[in-house]
């Protein structure tokens, strides 16, 4: 199965959604798309989040930011022009910062609002096959707010797939049920191709019960959906986004580091299997 958006340059968009907040959504996108980057996939980072934290967790400063998704969804900018390359080779990122707070609004009358994500999407993967595929991006990831807003539905009708983080704590499952709904509906609506790529289980800590119950309750649910590595509850994780960097850049030995590392490995042969089905 290929997404709508494959062909030339193979490229997919994962959309990193969970309207519960503190579960490692953005964490999770800026590792990812630092750990695809160094087995040499090319990736594009959209933050859709007005925190504008994952801009910050590559080391892209708020006066940094001249061109922004904001930018991008009223139109003003394409996606090639407004992304910024990182200190990591193969990674780079559309920035985001408070603007986006007022999109709702913005585009109040407009009944294309939904594919305003999408519309830029296409552009780019036009403008690659129009430039060759030696820069061709083959992942975008997409860091979505905390809630099932305009930027969230953008992001899920833009996506070939869903990658939720579900962190391994009492609340894990709350809320879960919902997206399912909200994907199921974008689904038969909006985006007849989107499916959840996967489920990772973020901030696990093995040495407690607790944590192991709550991940076996994630498996009953999602069952093959979720992931074989679980990132762990690690202080230089936690860290890293302050220094602005990813782990991988931050401390690259570390439990944080290797756990993304093997997800990422994980996310590319279920792509491929995906592919080939």
């Amino acid at each position: 199965m290929t997404g709508r958006y494959s062909g030339a340059h193979n490229l997919r968009i994962l959309a990193i959604t969970n309207q519960k907040g503190g579960v490692g959504k953005t964490t999770t996108a800026i590792n990812l798309g630092t750990a695809l980057a160094a087995v040499g996939e090319n990736v594009l980072i959209i933050d859709l989040d007005p925190q504008g934290n994952a801009s910050t967790g590559v080391g892209v400063p708020p006066e940094a930011r001249h061109v922004t998704a904001y930018d991008v969804m009223v139109g003003q900018s394409t996606l090639a022009a407004a992304r910024i390359q990182t200190a990591v080779p193969g990674l780079s990122i559309v920035a985001a910062n408070a603007d986006l707070v007022g999109i709702e609004s913005e585009l109040k009358e407009d009944g294309g609002k939904p594919y305003r994500l999408r519309d830029a999407v296409t552009a780019l993967v036009a403008e690659q096959r129009g430039r060759g595929s030696d820069q061709a991006h083959t992942y975008v990831l997409i860091d979505c707010p905390p809630s099932l807003n305009l930027l969230t539905l953008n992001a899920l009708v833009a996506a070939n797939a869903v990658l939720v983080p579900v962190q391994c704590e009492f609340f894990a499952l709350e809320g879960i049920s919902q997206l399912k709904e909200s994907i199921d509906q974008i689904r038969s609506t909006l985006n007849p191709g989107l499916e959840i790529q996967g489920v990772v289980l973020t901030m696990h800590d093995q040495r407690t019960a607790f944590s192991r119950e709550v991940a076996d309750n994630v498996r009953q649910f999602f069952g093959p959906k979720v992931y074989d590595t679980m990132i762990p509850r690690n202080i230089k994780v936690a860290e890293a986004p302050s220094h602005g960097k990813p782990i991988l850049l931050y401390d690259y030995e570390c439990a944080g580091s290797q756990a993304y590392i093997r997800l990422a490995t994980e996310i590319i042969e279920r792509e491929r299997q995906y592919k080939a089905a």
